[in-house]
């Protein structure tokens, strides 16, 4: 088996953050003995870059080795295979980090995933998160890459930081500190390539107790989630 310190600014409306310039989401899993390297990476890479969003989402098919990962789902596990069919290299590991949904490298390589975020295209949309009474809300513009006539718009609830004691299995025994990691993912509309505003209910975080939203803009067809090209995350207020 082989994210991101964000300067924020406020506004009357809420907090907005810069928005990164790459995407960075690494498929991971406390039953992999591979995988704390690479978490370290990304925690690492999470509080020292501003240009790049990076994102956990543990996966749950090495469950079997003797350990459950508490924080997988297993909607990211078939996010990472639909990533590999869509390229048609079926190339689905531990560690994995996906730049930008396109190029994948081992996620605990450093020099490999410096590489990867360099040669990443870059964002043609532009997102603006900021939060109201009742919603949160992610406002897009720029332009949609040649040949696109829409885009996902994908809503993630995150969780700023994780230290999770793994009892059993490859890594018996260790404490793995994880950051960014994505709770749920759910689109929550189409982008058009004008300038549009997407609004989720603030109550939504306030009953999961998370600390962090993020919007993707991605490109997607029948054959599944395809390029990146528009990110933003947010710290959400206390007691919102």
């Amino acid at each position: 088996m082989i994210v991101s310190s964000i300067v924020s600014t406020l506004t009357a409306a809420g907090p907005v953050w810069a928005e990164p310039q790459a995407v960075a989401e690494l498929f991971t899993s406390q039953g992999c003995s591979s995988c704390p390297p690479a978490d370290r990476l990304v925690e690492n890479m999470a509080n020292t870059r501003g240009d790049v969003l990076a994102l956990v989402l543990p996966v749950d098919y090495w469950d079997y080795l003797g350990w459950k990962d508490t924080l997988a789902r297993p909607a990211y596990s078939a996010r990472q295979r639909a990533y590999a069919a869509r390229r048609g290299d079926r190339s689905v590991y531990t560690p994995q980090i996906v730049v930008n949904g396109d190029e994948h490298v081992v996620g605990s390589n450093k020099a490999a995933v410096g590489s990867a975020l360099k040669r990443a295209a870059p964002f043609t949309a532009h997102v603006t998160l900021k939060t109201n009474d009742m919603a949160i809300e992610a406002t897009v513009d720029g332009v949609l890459p040649e040949g696109a006539h829409m885009a996902t718009v994908l809503f993630l609830r995150v969780k700023d930081h994780k230290e999770v004691a793994i009892g059993r299995g490859e890594n018996a025994g260790a404490t793995v500190n994880y950051v960014n990691v994505v709770r749920s993912l759910q689109p929550i509309g189409m982008w058009d390539g004008k300038t549009q505003t997407f609004r989720m209910p603030k109550s939504e975080l306030t009953r999961s107790g998370d600390e962090r939203c993020a919007v993707l803009i991605q490109l997607e067809d029948d054959d599944g989630p395809g390029q990146i090209i528009g990110a933003a995350i947010m710290d959400l207020p206390p007691h919102s």
